[in-house]
């Protein structure tokens, strides 16, 4: 038997606290919203949405880096929603920028970075 007070601790110590974009769409309905998640973990997130979603609702969910995601609303309070996912996901995807990966530095920075940059910037 799990004592409930380390339950919710160790829910609340998995949840990554973020500000992020991503789309909502219903299976049955087309239409695409934005939403801004608030946290994320492996099993859900937590994010601001209009009006309009009910608790056991179908929903798929577009994440950065990570795509889309099915699931079901868990609940719904005051202009937020908790969505848990069918599957796990790993929510550190979502914070990597598109495009680099995290031992690639931009070739822009390597420019300046490398010994044999300038020493001044000339002005353009």
């Amino acid at each position: 038997m799990r004592d409930d007070t380390t339950a919710v601790a160790k829910r609340r110590m998995n949840r990554d606290s973020l500000l992020l974009k991503a789309t909502l769409r219903f299976p049955n309905n087309k239409e695409d919203r934005e939403v801004r998640v608030r946290n994320l973990s492996a099993g859900g997130l937590m994010a601001e949405v209009p009006a309009g979603l009910f608790r056991g609702e179908r929903v798929d969910v577009r994440i950065h880096n990570i795509g889309w995601v099915g699931g079901n609303v868990a609940w719904v309070s005051e202009g937020r929603v908790g969505i848990a996912f069918d599957h796990p996901i790993n929510p550190k995807d979502a914070r990597i920028a598109v495009g680099i990966s995290e031992l690639e530095m931009p070739p822009h920075l390597k420019k300046l970075n490398s010994k044999t940059a300038p020493g001044k910037l000339r002005r353009v």
